[in-house]
């Protein structure tokens, strides 16, 4: 069964909200989405649940743009692609990529690209499969990548905007070079919610009382959201340059066109620049707080060295008058004469041995300095 979506009379604010919710719960209910240029005519948008249900549209149509939500990629994507007239082997071919992949093979071409979703610092990439042959481009993803979804709402009249005067390779390049710029875009936006955990992380490193344990935890975390986010980026880069000279047939070569594959690939170098940047700003603050680390080290070190410096001082004091006083009590006897010479022995020699010491520990003990 499916539902189509036809061009009617002009509706005011209120209609069209409730015309665009309309569309949203549909594309939500079905798993695919067809929206179809015809040859003559405004476009169409269909919603269904299998690719038979867009064969005859299709077929109608100059261009046209298939999105299918699947649970299985490599499974039901495959029956998806045959069904709609792509070898049976392109999709697990493109599933073997590390975050992306690219696969020309002259009459259709088959591109994986990264669709991330990041939760606090969990970063996650999903694969967006893009099937392209002369006159249909077919997306193929998880219920996770809801990008397209939303984009479909917009994509009859994305099409209705294309010059009518341009060749069928330039109008198939535009609409290429707009998916793959809508999942660009929802991919740079997921970058806000790492920048948002570092200046958590930050309020964290503020607090003098914090753990150790949980801030070496947090960081390790944060370096591996960016690490894992950057190489979704990279990858996306490498298709792109793929596409950039429109050496694929199936590619426009008209400067023009290509120029927009171009803007694609300036717009993710500079994520990936600030991205870089945003590294390099962690990296500073990790070597601030391992500074204030050593300091507060040094400082302990300072304090436990003068410590140990003046109860050295200390025991000397002690230990010399004690050691006199064991060596004359074991004499004997003493009158009054022999104690106060006892007396006046030990305070001599607790006052010289403690300057003694003093003077030792001033002279050869390098001792620290309070800041």
């Amino acid at each position: 069964m499916r539902d189509s979506v036809e061009s009617g009379p002009r509706m005011g604010p209120s209609d069209t909200n409730n015309h665009g919710h309309e569309e949203m719960r549909k594309a939500k209910t079905y798993k695919g989405i067809c929206v179809a240029l015809p040859h003559k005519g405004k476009p169409t948008k269909i919603f269904g649940n299998s690719p038979a249900e867009f064969i005859s549209t299709l077929q109608s149509s100059s261009l046209g743009w298939v999105n299918f939500t699947i649970d299985d990629l490599e499974k039901d994507g495959t029956e998806v692609a045959v069904k709609l007239g792509f070898s049976d082997s392109l999709v697990s071919t493109l599933l073997k990529g590390y975050y992306a992949s690219f696969e020309d093979r002259d009459t259709e071409l088959g591109i994986m690209v990264p669709a991330v979703k990041v939760s606090k610092l969990d970063v996650k990439s999903f694969p967006l499969i893009i099937l392209v042959r002369k006159d249909l481009i077919v997306t193929i993803h998880s219920r996770d990548v809801e990008r397209l979804v939303l984009f479909s709402r917009y994509a009859d009249a994305f099409l209705r905007k294309l010059p009518e005067g341009m060749s069928l390779s330039d109008r198939l390049t535009m609409m290429l070079v707009r998916i793959l710029d809508e999942n660009n875009s929802h991919n740079f936006e997921h970058l806000r919610e790492i920048e948002e955990q570092a200046d958590t992380m930050g309020e964290l490193l503020l607090d003098p009382e914090s753990p150790r344990l949980e801030i070496g935890r947090k960081i390790y975390q944060l370096k591996h959201a960016l690490i894992t986010y950057l190489n979704t980026l990279w990858r996306t880069a490498d298709v792109l340059h793929s596409l950039r000279f429109g050496d694929a047939e199936l590619i426009a070569d008209n400067p023009k066109t290509l120029a927009k594959v171009g803007l694609l690939v300036e717009d993710v170098n500079r994520q990936i620049s600030l991205s870089e940047h945003m590294s390099e700003v962690l990296a500073s603050g990790l070597e601030v707080l391992q500074a204030l680390y050593n300091n507060q080290l040094q400082t302990l070190n300072n304090r436990m060295t003068m410590t140990i410096t003046w109860l050295t001082i200390l025991g000397t004091a002690v230990l010399v008058p004690n050691t006199l006083a064991t060596v004359v009590g074991s004499l004997g006897g003493m009158d009054n004469n022999m104690l106060f010479w006892y007396g006046a022995v030990l305070v001599l020699a607790t006052v010289n041995s403690t300057y003694l010491a003093y003077w030792w520990v001033k002279r050869w003990v390098k001792l620290p300095k309070d800041r």
